[in-house]
């Protein structure tokens, strides 16, 4: 099944079955390494994504008319 590994819930996704795919027995080794191959392309891409996406979040945060990068604080922190 194709996914739309271009968006960051795609890539994702994509990641899940590669991992689902990995963790099968029967998978041959060259099919393994291919997987593997692409699974670290599509980390690399998601982690370019959120890194991209934080950045944004530090340049929209401004204070009195005066824009002041601030880290993003999650419900979490």
């Amino acid at each position: 099944m194709e996914k739309d590994t271009k968006t960051f819930e795609g890539a994702l996704s994509r990641l899940e079955e590669i991992v689902r795919l990995l963790e099968s027995p029967n998978a041959p080794l060259d099919e393994l390494l291919s997987l593997f191959e692409e699974g670290t392309g599509l980390v690399k891409q998601c982690t370019n994504q959120l890194d991209t996406a934080e950045q944004k979040i530090k340049i929209l945060v401004e204070k009195d008319g005066v824009i002041d990068e601030q880290p993003f604080k999650s419900a979490e922190s």
